[in-house]
C-alpha cells in the first residue's frame, strides 16, 4: 500500500491540535491533522450536559477570534466551545481528517521520519506532533470492586442526575468536575456526599476582576512548575449558574455532607481520611492569599477598584468539618451511585518511538520538545507554565512548537536533496525564521 506524504502530522483535533495547526499554517509548513472523531469531540461528549467553560469568555479563546454571540464575562456551554474551535479551524482551512484513527507511530529504520499508520492507510511523516492533551484515561482509583452493588462512573461519563439510581451519591473528588456535579446533583434534590481532598481555592471574582485576570496580573499563569508538594492539587473554580466562588461551607449549609479523602473500602463500608478540616483550611489560605495579593496589587498600582471587605468573612466550620464522618456504611445509609471526579492518565501506547515517553507512559519533554527527535507533544498541564492547560495557553506553546520545528526544517534543509521552500511567518524576525530562510538560500 503506497503511504501519503506530509512534512508534519499532528495527531488531535480538539484545542491543541487546532492551535498548532494554525501556528504551522501562519509559518508555511506542510501538515496534516488527523482526529478519530470530530474537531473537539471531547467538549461535546466527553463531558455533563450543564457544563460551561471555567474561563470567561474574553479569557478562554484564542487570540485571533472573540466568541460573537457571548458578552465578554459569559461563561461559554461546552457545545458553544466546540462550534468555537470547528469555525476557527475553518477561517485558515486547517487540512484536518476527521473519522480517522492513528493506531501506531513508528521510527523509520534508517531514515529520517516516521511511519504512522491509521485506519485509513499509511502516512509518511518527517516531524509528528502527539496533540491528544491529558484527558485520555478515565481514572477510577481501586478502592470499590466492580462486583459491589453500586453504581460506579467516572465524571467523563456523567450526563446528568437522569442518569443515576434513585438514592443518595458519593462524589470523590473536589475539584472543579467534582465541585461542579455535587452541586448540580443537590439542587436535583439528591442527598450527596462529597469527598474533598487537598485543592487550591481561588476566587471567583474579587473587585470587580475574574480570578483568570488576577492570576494574570500577578504572573500566576507565567509559574513554570507547581510548587513542591502541589503537583498534583486541583483548583477549585466554577462558572456554573453565572460563575461563582467555590464555598465549601455554602455546600454544607444546603445539605451537602462534606467528607475526607476516600481511603478504603471493605464490606459496604467506605473510609476517609482524617485530612477534611485541614484540606478546607489549605483551600482557605489559598483563597485568602489571592485577595492579599490582590489587594497589594491594587494599592501598589493605585487603581481605583471598589474594595470588598465582605469577602474575607469565611463564617464558621460547618458541623461535618469540626465532626468528620469517617465511615459510612454506603447501603444503610441509602447511597446507591458513586462517582469519581479523579481526573485522567495520558495514554501513548499508539507513540511506539523510543525515548518519547518513560516507563509510566508519561511524555519525556522539554516545554513539548520530546527527548526523541522529530517527536513533539502539545496539549499537556505544566508543559511551559501554570496557563498551559487552559484554551488560550495551549495556542501559545503551539507558537513554540511550531518555531521549534522551524528550526530543524532549517537544519534538515542542509542535508536534503532539494532545499526546503521559503517558509512563510508571521514573525519575519524570529530566529527560528531566520534560520529556516538562511537554510533555504
Amino acid at each position: 500500500m503506497s503511504s501519503q506524504k506530509t512534512e508534519v502530522l499532528v495527531v488531535g483535533a480538539g484545542q491543541a491540535g487546532v492551535a498548532m495547526s494554525e501556528h504551522l499554517t501562519n509559518r508555511g509548513v506542510p501538515h496534516i491533522v488527523l482526529e478519530r472523531d470530530r474537531i473537539a469531540e471531547r467538549w461535546r461528549t466527553g463531558r455533563w450536559d450543564s457544563l460551561v467553560a471555567n474561563g470567561p469568555a474574553w479569557h478562554d479563546r484564542f487570540p485571533g477570534m472573540e466568541f460573537d454571540d457571548l458578552e465578554p464575562d459569559e461563561f461559554a456551554p461546552k457545545e458553544r466551545v466546540a462550534d468555537y474551535f470547528e469555525a476557527y479551524a475553518a477561517r485558515f482551512n486547517a487540512p484536518i481528517r476527521c473519522g480517522v484513527e492513528v493506531k501506531s507511530v513508528r521510527k523509520k529504520a534508517g531514515a529520517t521520519g516516521f511511519q504512522v499508520d491509521t485506519s485509513e492507510g499509511v502516512f509518511d511523516a518527517r516531524y509528528v506532533v502527539a496533540a491528544t492533551g491529558p484527558f485520555q484515561r478515565p481514572v477510577i482509583p481501586a478502592v470499590v470492586p466492580e462486583s459491589a452493588a453500586l453504581q460506579q462512573i467516572h465524571s467523563s461519563s456523567y450526563r446528568n442526575p437522569q442518569q443515576l439510581l434513585a438514592g443518595k451519591v458519593l462524589v470523590v473528588g473536589a475539584g472543579s468536575s467534582g465541585v461542579q456535579i455535587a452541586e448540580e446533583l443537590q439542587r436535583s434534590g439528591r442527598e450527596v456526599f462529597l469527598s474533598v481532598g487537598p485543592h487550591d481555592r481561588p476566587p471567583r471574582q474579587y473587585r470587580g476582576k475574574d480570578f483568570c485576570w488576577w492570576l494574570g496580573v500577578l504572573g500566576k499563569w507565567e509559574m513554570s512548575a507547581p510548587p513542591k508538594g502541589a503537583e498534583h492539587v486541583t483548583i477549585a473554580v466554577s462558572g456554573a449558574n453565572g460563575g461563582h466562588t467555590v464555598d465549601f461551607r455554602a455546600l454544607a449549609a444546603v445539605g451537602v455532607t462534606l467528607v475526607g479523602r476516600t481511603a478504603s473500602y471493605d464490606n459496604g463500608i467506605m473510609r476517609f481520611a482524617t485530612d477534611l478540616a485541614v484540606n478546607v483550611a489549605a483551600g482557605d489560605a489559598n483563597y485568602l492569599s489571592v485577595l492579599d495579593e490582590a489587594d497589594e496589587y491594587v494599592a501598589r498600582n493605585g487603581l481605583d477598584f471598589p474594595e470588598e471587605p465582605e469577602a474575607r468573612v469565611l463564617g464558621d466550620a460547618p458541623d461535618s468539618v469540626t465532626n468528620p464522618l469517617l465511615e459510612l456504611n454506603l447501603s444503610a445509609a441509602g447511597v446507591t451511585s458513586i462517582i469519581w471526579a479523579t481526573g485522567f492518565a495520558v495514554d501513548y501506547s499508539w507513540l511506539k518511538v523510543d525515548n518519547a515517553v518513560d516507563a509510566s507512559g508519561k511524555p519525556k519533554h522539554q516545554r513539548g520538545v520530546s527527548a526523541e527527535p522529530g517527536v513533539y507533544f502539545l496539549g499537556l498541564p505544566w508543559q511551559s507554565r501554570r496557563g498551559s492547560s487552559f484554551i488560550w495557553g495551549v495556542w501559545h506553546d503551539a507558537g513554540y512548537v511550531a518555531d521549534q520545528i522551524m528550526i530543524q526544517r532549517g537544519y534538515a534543509a542542509h542535508v536534503d536533496d532539494k532545499p526546503l521552500e521559503r517558509a512563510q511567518t508571521s514573525t519575519d524576525d524570529s530566529p527560528a525564521s531566520i534560520l529556516a530562510e538562511k537554510a533555504a538560500v
